[in-house]
């Protein structure tokens, strides 16, 4: 159980009805935030997390919204204050990825994941911090990145570049956002073990795979949500333009798994 204590506060997590959303939502409800559970398309899911939040003793709301529209971004923000009174803390997670060559992409799914990834990510942040800054609300925002940032994965490019863009928009905010003590900080999730992921791989390929990860395995939801309550709680007020890798070891050299020298030349 986290010892991070936000009792009192307001927190929106996007994409929050399933996997690392619906971990970190109950992450900040079990901590004692009120949350707005955003979710476009598992309502029954998003209730489920509501639920778990108020058995937990602390207050939420669901709110339908696809992120890739600003409006229905700028809707969870006024909802949070209409319901809960501020803004706290955002968590932008909500994400989208078709998985196939740049040159055979489907430019309409390709498109989509650019609008989901990456402007979801940056309509939130704009939303929260007008509304941090209105209210003199020293607030935190924590964008969900991944490795895909710094790691060119094949046939994931529209996500590749979402995430790389996502990084330097969170730093340029941190920069912006400094003088109004709102801290902006990203996370890079490794191989989580989330429904997401279960679209592009069976069980056994899961299993299989995570086997060579340096740690074994795929990691839960769970942890990464302990990590964004970490960069969420008070305690840390001096940082700020942080990124924070929890990826198990698979974004190192794929020696370092085997113990092997690394190749030359």
């Amino acid at each position: 159980m986290s010892s991070v204590d936000l009792k009192g506060r307001v927190a929106v997590v996007t994409g929050a009805s399933l996997g690392i959303g619906r971990a970190t939502a109950v992450a900040l409800g079990r901590a004692g935030a009120s949350v707005v559970v955003n979710y476009r398309s598992h309502e029954a899911e998003a209730e489920e997390v509501v639920r778990a939040i108020r058995d937990l003793g602390s207050r939420a709301v669901k709110v339908r919204g696809d992120v890739a529209n600003r409006l229905d971004v700028e809707n969870l923000v006024e909802t949070a204050v209409r319901e809960f009174g501020k803004v706290d803390i955002a968590v932008s997670n909500a994400a989208y990825s078709d998985r196939e060559p740049f040159y055979k992409a489907d430019l309409e799914g390709f498109r989509r994941t650019v609008d989901v990834t990456m402007w979801g990510a940056f309509y939130l942040l704009r939303a929260a911090a007008r509304q941090m800054i209105a209210d003199k609300t020293q607030g935190v925002i924590v964008l969900v990145s991944s490795p895909h940032a710094f790691i060119p994965a094949p046939r994931a490019m529209a996500y590749n570049m979402s995430k790389a863009a996502i990084e330097h928009m969170g730093k340029t905010a941190a920069i912006e956002l400094a003088p109004f003590r709102i801290r902006v900080n990203i996370i890079q999730p490794g191989w989580i073990d989330t429904p997401g992921e279960r679209k592009f791989a069976s069980e056994e390929t899961i299993q299989r795979a995570g086997q060579h990860i340096p740690l074994g395995r795929l990691g839960k939801p769970e942890e990464i949500a302990e990590a964004i309550l970490f960069l969420c709680d008070p305690r840390h007020e001096y940082m700020t333009g942080a990124t924070l890798l929890v990826d198990g070891g698979i974004s190192l050299p794929w020696w370092a798994a085997r113990g092997s020298a690394a190749p030359s030349g």
